[in-house]
């Protein structure tokens, strides 16, 4: 049956069908555009901690990992590590989204810089997602298509799985994607360890694996392998990050789908940490993907992953395969029914209410909501059928998603930052970003600035002959900020009582059962929280850190230094 048993397909239908029913059972907690969009913000430390672990963990993760790690080694494990040491930023910064009070980050930037930024953010935001959704489905297909030996074509897989969570994500909206997250990141855990005993037996053991691929190469056993993946590379790669994830769309509700704040950077943390632990399991299934297929070319590294289930699984017991499937539909169905309805609450409150239908009724903005929804992943799928690897699609994802963290960063603590400023940061960063980039719409290429303009460059800027990722970063991420601070400088302020309400949110804390209130904006007898800064400065906001702040903090970069010194070990 399309090279997949018949106990297989039934433990995947029963994946399908069931997480369906839950998802659209939930459709019943949808009573308003904001219930379906941020879910009311009812839920606990637990499900905020699956949710954001199974927001953020999906297939396309796996493959670009074990892929990487097959082709470069160990080092490859900072594709997915490079937010490894931002993870203790997102402790601190997780707050300033839940005091917003906002549905979207859109909002975030229509109060700090008016309407206009609030439609670019949109804009940037949707695009941002098109890709994140095209690259997971590219890789969740490229498995499928790599576990049936190629019985289950890549687009069909692609269809089949999108045509799912679309149908409970439409009818059930956030409240769908977090009561769903729970059975799907525990899914998405079997998916991330199911191959790496099995593998690590094949292969003889740990022992065994580190001495077969040390005799042919021993820098794939380096962390910072010489090259492309060093020390540099994994410090610029993780700056990008922290400057992009704060305008990643689904961010503002990772941060504020819970009760508090608290719930909010517990969620948060966790989750992250959860996958952080991911992440090695699929490194080390890529390196027994080395000692497995050192005599074979595989036709394609996006299938290494998918591969070696469908050589391995079968050999242990009836219905593995159907389970790791089942797994991996449920990681990528976790994370693009969060992202799908995200970008549909930025098309949706960011543009088309605030510049193209006003003033209907709330159902109408909830019917557009669920329209956009599917629409959005239509898109999306498109874009997956145009991607030429999982790993090209990931470099694309980080590097568009910082192009507005720059403004969002400056708008959080520097009150001289301007709308003008926010404008030109953007429009320069990303057009830097494409005139260092190749455009091509199939065999029609527009640009390629490696092609016409990288033997211009200094050998110390190349690798392979092209301008090197690190580098690529470094020039629209300082182009951006020094234009933002010099066009602001010349520019006319932000209003300051527009900047007030903002401010005065940021460092008022959530209270026990506040109320639902517009974006940015305090409840009814709610006093604005004391003006405490670092740099007393009346341009300057940056908040002195909490005790409780500081603690969580320092015992998060505890947790990064004995994930690093776990794997150091196990591979030395």
């Amino acid at each position: 049956m399309l090279g997949i048993e018949r106990i297989d397909w039934i433990i995947i239908v029963l994946y399908l069908v069931g997480i369906t029913l839950i998802g659209v059972w939930a459709a019943k907690k949808v009573h308003s555009s904001s219930s379906f969009f941020i879910g009311n913000r009812r839920f606990g430390k637990v499900m905020m901690a699956f949710f954001m672990f199974g927001a953020g963990t999906h297939s396309d993760q796996a493959v670009g990992v074990s892929a990487k790690t097959y082709t470069s080694g160990a080092s490859g494990i900072w594709y997915q590590w490079q937010w490894l040491f931002v993870t203790p930023f997102f402790w601190l910064i997780a707050p300033f989204f839940r005091r917003m009070r906002a549905i979207t980050t859109g909002d975030y930037f229509e109060v700090r810089y008016g309407r206009s930024v609030s439609g670019l953010y949109a804009v940037m935001g949707i695009f941002q997602l098109l890709v994140a959704i095209g690259v997971m489905l590219k890789g969740s297909g490229a498995m499928v298509d790599a576990v049936s030996g190629g019985a289950i074509d890549t687009n069909l897989a692609i269809v089949v799985m999108t045509v799912m969570f679309v149908i409970y994500g439409v009818a059930g909206g956030l409240s769908a994607a977090i009561i769903t997250n729970l059975i799907q990141g525990l899914l998405t855990i079997v998916l991330s360890f199911i191959l790496l005993p099995f593998a690590l037996h094949e292969v003889g053991g740990m022992s065994t694996l580190r001495e077969s691929i040390s005799a042919s190469s021993p820098d794939m056993l380096s962390l910072v392998a010489p090259g492309e993946i060093t020390f540099f590379f994994i410090a610029i790669i993780a700056f990008n990050a922290l400057i992009g994830w704060v305008t990643s769309p689904e961010t503002m509700a990772n941060c504020s789908a819970g009760k508090t704040e608290m719930e909010g950077r517990m969620g948060v943390t966790g989750g992250i940490f959860g996958k952080r632990i991911c992440t090695v399991a699929w490194m080390f299934t890529g390196l027994c993907a080395i000692a497995m297929y050192a005599e074979s070319e595989l036709e394609h590294v996006d299938l290494v992953y998918g591969q070696m289930a469908r050589d391995l699984l079968p050999k242990i017991a009836p219905g593995l395969v159907g389970l790791f499937i089942a797994s991996l539909l449920a990681s990528v169905m976790s994370t693009c029914d969060s992202l799908m309805v995200a970008t549909s609450a930025l098309f949706t409150k960011n543009l088309y209410k605030k510049f193209l239908v006003p003033d209907r009724n709330d159902a109408h903005y909830t019917f557009v909501g669920r329209f956009t929804a599917i629409v959005i992943v239509a898109c999306g799928i498109l874009f997956a059928f145009a991607l030429e690897s999982v790993v090209a699609g990931l470099e694309v994802f980080w590097m568009v998603s910082a192009m507005m963290g720059i403004s969002f960063w400056a708008g959080l603590f520097w009150r001289r930052a301007t709308v003008a400023g926010a404008w030109a940061a953007t429009l320069v960063s990303f057009g830097l970003f494409l005139f260092t980039s190749r455009i091509a719409f199939g065999d029609w290429v527009l640009w390629d600035f490696n092609a016409r303009l990288a033997d211009q460059l200094p050998a110390w800027m190349l690798w392979e002959g092209e301008l090197h990722l690190p580098w690529q970063m470094i020039l629209y991420l300082s182009a951006g900020f020094v234009t933002l601070v010099t066009v602001s400088l010349l520019t006319r302020r932000v209003d300051a009582a527009q900047l007030d309400r903002l401010y005065n949110c940021l460092r008022t804390p959530i209270g026990p059962d506040e109320p639902e209130t517009e974006p940015l904006t305090l409840p009814v007898g709610v006093e604005p929280g004391p003006r405490r800064v670092l740099i007393d400065h009346p341009d300057f906001e940056i908040p002195r850190p909490t005790l409780v702040g500081i603690g969580g903090f320092l015992v998060a970069w505890v947790g990064v230094g004995l994930l690093i010194g776990a794997v150091y070990w196990a591979i030395g």
